[in-house]
């Protein structure tokens, strides 16, 4: 049977907390991405959610990552929360212009997250909809529409033409709709799958050709971790859909209705990151579906193979549980 590829990875990777559990001591902060890359197979970029991101950092990120890895790339709050996404033409020129072609090959889906204030709005959903290139020739067409915000760094090359993926994830139960489902179908989006600990929607219905999957919190959001019975779940769920089947216990908006056939492709991101879980659940569950990963047990780091681990000054007593207990992470979980 046809299957699809599965890449598990986690939200973020810049977390103070992470630093001595996650990370071993020791470790440059500029060398993080480079080490994350190696325990897990795809990383959401999100620092893009906040703000329009320099083209040199692309391609540093791009350099830093092994040659077969993948990013999905978070679209701009301006655009989702901000502009509600009304006339936001010259904004997607500017995201597309500030240095997404620089990830080449490893420029995987697109998540465009919606504020749980805005109710799904069928004209304006299909008006956003229409403008999302599918391919990164059209992207480039339209990154050059930029205004003057990226005149002076803007990034308008590419190396080839290469199919755009684009993912939506709601949270307004309005949105649990069947035509919300058939316009997704209609413009092949994926609706994402978001485990939020019961806080929004959890939709299960297949409407594009991958399937993108965001694990908040199994109990409380950002912040508890998937235990074995939860992983398994997610496992199998995976399974089922790589294969191209839709599981017997599926959330559906649209009961009922054909779904497209054939394998699909999975993506999913664990972004319970407050307390550490993220990267250690994100090793289970790629276990679980026969995926390598070197990362061990919580609080144990281990150092990628070829690395030189360097001498590090020994620590008072505490040192490695205050490091669990720091401050909220740099990159503010959404």
């Amino acid at each position: 049977m046809a299957q699809g590829s599965v890449r598990i990875g986690i939200s973020g990777w810049r977390y103070e907390p992470w630093r001595g559990v996650f990370y071993p001591e020791g470790l440059v902060q500029r060398r993080e991405l480079a080490y994350a890359s190696r325990m897990v197979s795809s990383i959401e970029i999100n620092g893009s959610f906040y703000s329009l991101q320099d083209p040199a950092s692309w391609r540093e990120w791009h350099d830093e990552t092994p040659d077969d890895f993948v990013f999905a790339v978070k679209g701009p709050k301006y655009i989702t929360h901000l502009r509600r996404l009304k006339e936001v033409r010259t904004p997607l020129a500017n995201f597309f212009a500030s240095g997404l072609f620089e990830l080449k090959a490893k420029l995987g889906p697109i998540l465009w997250q919606l504020p749980p204030m805005l109710p799904f709005l069928p004209e304006r959903i299909e008006a956003f909809f229409e403008l999302l290139p599918r391919d990164t020739e059209a992207a480039l067409a339209l990154a050059r529409q930029h205004d003057e915000r990226v005149a002076d760094r803007a990034s308008l090359a590419i190396d080839r033409k290469r199919p755009l993926r684009h993912a939506l994830e709601i949270r307004h139960p309005s949105f649990v709709d069947p035509a919300f489902v058939q316009l997704l179908r209609r413009h092949r989006i994926a609706l994402v799958v978001a485990d939020t600990a019961g806080r929004w929607p959890l939709l299960e219905d297949l409407s594009a050709d991958f399937v993108y999957l965001r694990l908040h919190g199994d109990a409380e959001l950002y912040a508890s971790g998937y235990g074995p019975q939860a992983l398994d779940r997610w496992a199998a769920r995976i399974a089922a859909w790589r294969e191209g089947r839709q599981v017997d216990d599926a959330r559906l908006a649209a009961p009922g209705t054909r779904q497209r056939a054939g394998a699909r492709d999975v993506f999913a991101y664990f972004d319970n990151d407050v307390k550490v879980h993220a990267p250690y659940d994100a090793a289970a569950l790629m276990r679980r579906l026969g995926l390598a990963s070197a990362l061990q047990g919580p609080g144990r780091p281990v150092w990628p193979p070829g690395w030189q681990a360097p001498s590090v000054r020994k620590r008072a007593p505490g040192f490695a549980a205050r490091r669990v207990v720091a401050k909220a992470a740099a990159e503010t979980p959404e």
